[in-house]
């Protein structure tokens, strides 16, 4: 059948099984939006503010459901302003497949109005990307961007398509997505796997963000349980293991937990899934973990002795290697191990925040818990609230926590929450930001009243950007250039003129009850937390620094 570029686009989209789309439309678009009006009864396009929002959205979308999120931009400005969205899917692996317009193919290379060379500017943040310059090759190339934006270790892919290509015609025949293709196992590989984890005596497990987007939580907590071994999680993890089993030990890295950490330096065997050794983890290399043979498993060999060194290493499908090594290991006891290990969470707990004075950001998100359930949402922006989430947040089940981990996207926040509501409308979804963040893309507060989406948005208002601020104490003397801004913004009748309820806590005694109506409100809503801006997020080992180095109080500025 004959089909413009346009309807091709539409048509392999319901191909690849998307259901909704995120973007803005612009001239060099016009003839997609066009289709997708045509479509509208099959595909849901929600508009957002900005680009930047749009491709936060297509990114909350896909963490919160494991499907490629989708997004459109037109050319030029349009383009460009999915930048940071792409990078911040890029680096937590995420699948995305951002589609964007260009000029026509003879005015490529013209310097032509709203003309970008968006390919190569996104070639070092995209797993690939196309320019297609011939109408026959728009179908293929579509099924070619979703596969590869799924396959192996996820990311986002790019196809831009100038303008003329949306309007030509050509022959148009559907096909079926194909099955996802795994790697095979070696045998060998695993039984050599199988051995050092029989004899470790005091054996970690660290679970990362690949746990997650290889669905392989039910085979970790079967291996856990059955090597009896404590499990600590990166903040991409979180989730991939539940937080209230036995064998939790929290979050690892700069902000992780005591327990956590101390039992990096305690274990004789680390065995790493799907995580990458981040600097926020091993901060020290060459000190992390050094009593432990290292065991990684990952599905992206270039992440193997990329960071850290390994003893062994398995590259393939994360839950196939997780299943294949708890088939092949027995049930083992390492009860003293255990034991130390919930010596090392009693005794050392996560450091209060509160001061009596100010609500405590820690209350709040106890009060949030207290009324959500473990198959709701939570989204964060970047800096202390995220941490204290992080920390705090009990996360028992995969895909309920969005956050940007790798690029640590200030602003990321709201555009994910809506992703992840419009993907999930039978969930709660709250979205814990700081004032700095959310002052980065807060224009998605009309998407949301637009929408009318119910998500509540918990400002964690400091009014100072508060973790460089927390750098400026530790690091810098207390010399705090430029982040006590203490913007005059009153968020609630900010949220008022976007349509959105606005509400407020001041005192600690007013968090329950504040709490408590904002969930209950079934509506978009704005909560303005005025926290103190002098709480800290500790734990912290310093950066560069062993876990041996971690802080559990600020130290005395005086001294």
């Amino acid at each position: 059948m004959k089909k413009t570029g346009a309807q091709i686009i539409v048509e392999c989209l319901l191909e690849q099984g998307v259901d909704t789309v995120f973007g803005y439309p612009g001239g060099a678009v016009l003839n997609i939006y066009d289709a997708l009006y045509e479509y509208s009864d099959k595909i849901r396009h929600v508009l957002t503010a900005h680009e930047q929002g749009a491709s936060h959205a297509a990114d909350g979308y896909a963490r919160t459901t494991g499907k490629t999120g989708v997004v459109i931009a037109t050319s030029g400005p349009g383009a460009t302003n999915l930048v940071t969205g792409i990078a911040t899917a890029y680096m937590d692996s995420v699948p995305m497949v951002a589609i964007t317009g260009n000029v026509a193919v003879d005015l490529l290379g013209r310097d032509s109005f709203q003309e970008v060379d968006i390919t190569g500017i996104t070639m070092p943040i995209t797993k690939h990307n196309f320019v297609v310059k011939r109408v026959e090759d728009l179908a293929n190339t579509i099924r070619e961007a979703f596969r590869i934006a799924v396959s192996k270790r996820p990311g986002p892919v790019l196809i831009d398509v100038p303008k003329d290509i949306t309007a030509a015609v050509t022959e148009y025949t559907p096909a079926e997505r194909p099955p996802a293709s795994l790697p095979a196992m070696k045998e060998e590989a695993v039984q050599n796997a199988v051995q050092m984890l029989k004899e470790a005596k005091r054996p970690l497990i660290y679970a990362g963000g690949g746990v997650i987007s290889s669905g392989s939580t039910e085979e970790l907590i079967k291996l856990a349980e059955k090597l009896q071994a404590p499990v600590c999680c990166s903040v991409m993890g979180l989730g991939g293991f539940p937080a209230d089993h036995r064998l939790f030990a929290g979050m690892i890295g700069m902000h992780g937990t005591y327990a956590a950490n101390k039992a990096t330096q305690e274990a004789d065997l680390l065995l790493v899934a799907g995580a990458r050794f981040s600097d926020r983890v091993a901060g020290d290399r060459k000190q992390f973990a050094s009593q432990a043979k290292i065991l990684h498993l990952d599905i992206d060999p270039a992440e193997i002795d990329k960071n850290v060194h390994t003893a062994y290493s398995l590259v393939g499908d994360l839950k196939q290697l997780l299943g294949s090594l708890s088939q092949g290991i027995p049930e083992e006891r390492h009860d003293a191990w255990l034991k130390e290990m919930e010596n090392w969470k009693a005794g050392h707990p996560v450091p209060p925040q509160d001061n009596g004075e100010y609500p405590d950001p820690m209350a709040i998100i106890d009060a949030v818990r207290a009324r959500t359930c473990d198959d709701d949402i939570m989204v964060t922006d970047v800096g202390q609230h995220q941490m204290w989430v992080a920390q705090r947040y009990r996360f028992n089940r995969p895909r309920t926590f969005a956050t940007s981990g790798g690029l640590g996207t200030m602003g990321y926040g709201l555009g994910a929450a809506i992703g992840a509501k419009v993907a999930n409308p039978g969930r709660k979804v709250v979205l814990f930001t700081g004032d700095g963040s959310f002052h980065m893309n807060l224009n998605e507060l009309t998407t949301l009243a637009s929408y009318e989406l119910p998500v509540v948005v918990m400002v964690m208002n400091n009014s100072v950007l508060g973790m460089v601020r927390q750098w400026q104490k530790l690091f810098y003397g207390y010399r705090f250039s430029q982040t006590d801004p203490h913007r005059k913004t009153d968020l609630v009748k900010l949220a008022e003129a976007f349509g959105v309820t606005g509400m407020r806590i001041t005192k600690p005694e007013e968090v329950e009850t504040v709490v408590e109506k904002a969930l209950a409100l079934g509506k978009p809503v704005v909560v303005d937390c005025r926290i103190s801006p002098d709480c800290n997020a500790l734990p912290m080992i310093p950066p560069g620094a062993s876990a041996d180095a971690i802080m559990m109080t600020m130290p005395d500025p005086t001294v």
